[in-house]
């Protein structure tokens, strides 16, 4: 996925990139946009990052940081489930990358502790279980505060009808790289189960 994706998106290009959890997505879309960074005095984020867990917007913004080109590179994780006061201060600071769950970057926006009006590339990852858990709203809410002048890119392991209208309201001409192979399991595993009594 990453041999995929990361050509088209250095070139600046929408891309959509289609392929199971686990198979190396985050880096994929995250060297595009850090090869790119650079220093800036702008107030709140250039990127924004939306995924469907708090576990998940964590081990982006970690790796985020690993893959930082610079001590300067800042980046912020905005999740549910925790207090507001860690995320507000590191906020206030100024950011590079803000990578968090759709209700809660939400949040941020309506109490006006989060901008959007300088981010210049956004993904959507884990996008069909966003739509899922039901955020299709929130995310559509959070897209029309970004500017239209920026990169998208989508990851999937599917692509269903409501993936696609999204799609085609917010990205522009994107490249359909589609990963995901014919199998999706490994005939040598053999997979068994127990029902057991609770007790």
């Amino acid at each position: 996925i990453q041999d995929a994706v990361i050509p088209p998106a250095l070139r600046g290009h929408d891309v959509i990139g289609q392929a199971q959890t686990g198979t190396g997505k985050t880096a994929a879309f995250l060297i595009p946009f850090l090869n790119r960074w650079r220093p800036h005095t702008l107030r709140g984020p250039i990127g924004l990052v939306m995924t469907p867990t708090r576990e998940l917007a964590l081990q982006i913004a970690t790796e985020a940081e690993k893959l930082a080109p610079s001590k300067r590179f800042r980046c912020v994780a905005v999740y549910g489930g925790t207090g507001m006061q860690r995320q507000l201060m590191a906020l206030a600071k100024g950011c590079d990358l803000v990578v968090g769950t759709p209700g809660r970057v939400l949040d941020h926006l309506q109490r006006g502790s989060l901008t959007l009006a300088h981010v210049r590339y956004v993904v959507l990852d884990e996008a069909d279980r966003m739509l899922d858990i039901g955020f299709r709203d929130d995310i559509e809410r959070i897209l029309k505060r970004c500017p239209a002048q920026r990169q998208t890119l989508l990851m999937s392991a599917t692509v269903p009808d409501e993936i696609k209208r999204l799609v085609n309201r917010y990205m522009t001409r994107p490249v359909h790289l589609h990963m995901t192979p014919e199998k999706l399991t490994v005939d040598k595993i053999r997979q068994s189960y127990f029902t057991v009594d609770h007790d």
